[in-house]
Formats: structure tokens, C-alpha cells, sequence
């Protein structure tokens, strides 16, 4: 059975749960100049580009999308979702603010720092949507 035309590729994404000295995350509203979840507010990140490493990948975006410098600081978790042409695997993590302010880039149009218990009262992408609400679950309780 060739099952070839049937597979998706997978693509890996990187998003970065940013806190504040306040214990609040950094959030982006996604702008009209996107394809897909075009108003919804996400953890700044991106795709990794080929021959890229998930940590540079994840500098350079939450830099292109905000002007801040970062820094890995732990894991939050993964998930994945299906596009129509791909499969995506996203890599949460944990980072450090290192300087800068922010400044959102033309993906998005607004940013807010956000108490991780405040993540369900904003609309939140479908395919991201459960695990935000069950890392900040999981902070919560001190995991």
C-alpha cells in the first residue's frame, strides 16, 4: 500500500512562556496579516527554519516578534497539532527575560502581560488552547 501521498510532513515550532517580575506571561494578539488564528492571542514563537536548533530558533523568534532578548530557562512542555499541509510539533518553553521591550512585530497587534490563572478569559488559539490552560494548571500547583 503506498501511503505516501496520505503523509504529512511534520514542521517544529518553538513558543516562549516570557514572565515578568509580576509572575505575569508575556501574550500576543495574532494581526490580519496572518493565514490562520488571526486575533488570537498566543506565547510569542515561531516555525524553525531548516538546519536551525530549537534554542536559536526560539531567540531569534521571540526577537523578531517582540525586540527581547531571551533566555531558555526550562521546559513547559509540547504538543501538536494538523494544518492542512503539515503536521506541527510545538516546543513550549520556559524563558528568561534578558533586556529589551517590547515591540510587537507586524504578526501581531497587541501584547499583554497576562497571570498564567487569567490564560481562559482570553481567545486562545484552538490547537494551543488546552495545553496553555494545562501548563498553567500544572505552575499552579507547583510542577
Amino acid at each position: 500500500m503506498n501511503t505516501e501521498a496520505t503523509v504529512k510532513p511534520f514542521r517544529l515550532a518553538v513558543k516562549a512562556v516570557i514572565f515578568d517580575d509580576q509572575q505575569r506571561c508575556l501574550l500576543l494578539r495574532r494581526s490580519a496579516i496572518n493565514h490562520h488564528f488571526v486575533g488570537c492571542w498566543e506565547w510569542p514563537g515561531g516555525k524553525v527554519d531548516e538546519g536551525e536548533d530549537f534554542a536559536t530558533a526560539l531567540v531569534r523568534e521571540v526577537r523578531e516578534e517582540t525586540s527581547l532578548e531571551v533566555e531558555i530557562t526550562g521546559l513547559a512542555g509540547a504538543t501538536e497539532f494538523e494544518m492542512p499541509a503539515v503536521n506541527v510539533v510545538v516546543l513550549s518553553f520556559e524563558a528568561g527575560l534578558v533586556r529589551g521591550e517590547v515591540k510587537v512585530s507586524v504578526e501581531h497587534d497587541a501584547f499583554a502581560w497576562v497571570p498564567l490563572s487569567e490564560l481562559s478569559l482570553r481567545p486562545l488559539a484552538d490547537q494551543t488552547r488546552d495545553f496553555m490552560l494545562d501548563y498553567a494548571k500544572r505552575k499552579a500547583a507547583g510542577q
